[in-house]
């Protein structure tokens, strides 16, 4: 259920969060308690995580019904929505197609920002055909306003962003094509960090990157 049509139930977006989680947990794009997932439900409330629970573990009771303004509308059990809904929400009020959102912390994606490094976008061209630049956000205090205040100034023109020194945040029409976005820049940073330890980066020829960004906004985009 990833692939959630328009007309999904509240249940099947709430198994749907359950099923990213678990994915997420098993491939180590999330640990602990960490990361966060969110789906809109409709153009007032969101389905989103609560606080403090493993994305591995999640059932399908433990999600918070909220507003675009974070006030719980309902909620099965007493936790707490995630901390860092405000960050969510941003993107939900700046982007009426997205409909899944997903805060993740991929160990190598994660570990470019540490060493302050830029995503790299062209070393592999399907990253070039399918999503472009991935920006890197200022730091910004972990389960606070600033999260939201930092993705601000991107959210519009990107679908992929990396928090500094705090993981990513992906989003699309569904969960599945959010998850895709994380498995991609997972994979490049990871092929990327790799590369590094045996020697040179190639880049994709500037020709060829050209093409490929002219593919995207002709068939990837809108």
């Amino acid at each position: 259920m990833l692939n959630f049509p328009s007309f999904a139930t509240e249940n099947d977006l709430r198994q749907a969060i359950v099923d990213c989680g678990r994915i997420s947990y098993e491939r180590h794009l999330m640990t602990s308690s960490d990361g966060n997932i969110s789906v809109r439900m409709n153009d007032a409330h969101i389905l989103i995580t609560p606080s403090g629970i493993s994305k591995g573990r999640l059932s399908m009771d433990d999600m918070l019904v909220v507003d675009l303004e974070g006030n719980i509308i309902s909620s099965r059990t007493d936790r707490k929505p995630s901390s860092e809904t405000p960050m969510h929400l941003e993107v939900y009020k700046q982007r009426e197609d997205v409909h899944a959102v997903l805060h993740a912390h991929p160990i190598f994606a994660t570990t470019l920002t540490v060493a302050d490094l830029e995503f790299p976008m062209d070393v592999l061209p399907e990253v070039l055909l399918t999503m472009g630049a991935v920006p890197v956000t200022n730091y910004a205090t972990p389960s606070s306003h600033e999260d939201a205040e930092v993705i601000r100034p991107f959210v519009k023109d990107h679908n992929a962003l990396l928090l500094r020194q705090h993981g990513s945040l992906t989003y699309g029409k569904n969960l599945d094509e959010a998850l895709i976005h994380l498995e991609r820049i997972e994979h490049v940073s990871e092929i990327y960090w790799r590369a590094k330890m045996l020697g040179t980066v190639k880049r994709v020829p500037l020709e060829a990157q050209a093409q490929l960004i002219a593919l995207r906004e002709k068939y990837f985009k809108g």
